[in-house]
């Protein structure tokens, strides 16, 4: 995205000595995502300058890129707009001069979003990201690790529809109940990367889906202790893949401290220190990842409790809206499977954060 004239504050920042954390980070997006392989992918369903005049459309480049920052740092739309004008690092990364370019304001980012969803784009730029990393040998397809989280939506009838998205269901976990959806992960278990994705309703069972997040060559499959009886089940039943599941908290408490205990709690352990690289792609808790009016309420709805109100935020619908993308027309496989930063619990991020 380079031949611009720098404003003066992106040229003091070109020229400081030290990089930041933001800075190495999109240095290593910018070498890795397969750019050109996207960019053909959206092109056909883009917008076209009218040969009747008027303002021409902004460069597709710069809105995929935009679109993966607001992904990967996880912004709503103002929040976004805001980042361009205030972050010189991510105006460079978008390939914008704030001296001689016009900002996209949160409107043209929510279309693009938008069309993204409308032409069902998001599996396709999944494929297209997972080709891209098996060709380049960074999937080992040696063995998977199988995770899920609840993502929670707005359970308020407050909206334009005056009821609740049908695509959502309620579950309890725990001693607390969530309504919402539930997002299913197939990790590979050496590099960490994402190579499938299911979203359900929240009351679906983890093992439900379990089959679809398996590739098929696996050797073994990790699982945390939900997901206990997947080698039972009749669509495991033909392979010779091992599974290796968690034990059940409640059992490995009541672990005898004797020799054979205590290396079977070792075994736990080792267990759980594999299965946190399925954890990392996930932003946030575990039990209670939140898609607030901030990020991805429907229209209309009120934010849910705790989280930051912006009046002027426009939302995405429906229950494809998941986790640091939309599958049904984001990038969720592209914040995950290229390396994004794993969020805070607080997963919301503010712009001018590191």
């Amino acid at each position: 995205m380079g031949g611009k004239q720098l404003g003066f504050s992106d040229y003091e920042q070109t020229t400081a000595k030290k990089r930041t954390k933001r800075e190495k980070f999109l240095a290593e997006m910018d070498a890795v995502v397969p750019w050109q392989a996207l960019l053909d992918l959206i092109e056909p369903h883009y917008p076209k300058t009218s040969k009747k005049g008027g303002r021409p459309p902004y460069p597709l480049a710069t809105m995929l890129r935009i679109h993966l920052l607001q992904q990967w740092y996880s912004l709503s739309d103002p929040a976004m707009e805001e980042a361009l004008i205030e972050v010189p690092t991510m105006r460079r990364f978008a390939g914008i001069d704030l001296i001689s370019d016009r900002i996209p304001d949160e409107t043209t980012i929510l279309t693009f979003r938008h069309l993204l969803e409308k032409h069902e784009l998001g599996e396709q730029i999944f494929e297209t990201v997972n080709d891209h990393l098996s060709a380049r040998g960074m999937t080992m397809r040696q063995g998977t690790i199988v995770d899920a989280t609840l993502i929670a939506a707005p359970s308020s009838t407050k909206n334009k529809e005056g009821k609740r998205d049908p695509e959502m269901h309620q579950t309890k976990k725990g001693n607390q109940w969530y309504y919402g959806m539930k997002d299913h992960i197939g990790v590979d278990k050496d590099s960490g990367l994402i190579h499938s994705v299911v979203t359900t309703a929240a009351n679906v069972h983890d093992l439900t889906p379990a089959g679809e997040l398996l590739h098929g060559d696996e050797e073994v499959v990790y699982a945390d202790a939900g997901y206990q009886g997947i080698a039972r089940r009749p669509e495991m039943m033909s392979k010779t893949t091992e599974f290796r599941v968690a034990m059940r908290p409640g059992k490995r408490r009541a672990l005898p401290d004797t020799p054979d205990g205590r290396l079977q709690d070792l075994i736990e352990t080792a267990k759980a220190h594999v299965r946190a690289k399925g954890e990392h792609p996930i932003p946030g808790d575990q039990a209670a990842v939140r898609l607030s009016k901030d990020s991805a309420a429907r229209d209309g709805q009120e934010p849910l409790q705790g989280q930051r109100d912006r009046s002027a935020d426009k939302s995405v619908p429906g229950a494809a809206t998941v986790a640091c993308g939309v599958m049904n027309g984001g990038v969720l496989c592209v914040a995950g499977l290229i390396g994004a930063p794993k969020p805070p619990r607080n997963w919301v991020k503010r712009a001018e954060e590191p």
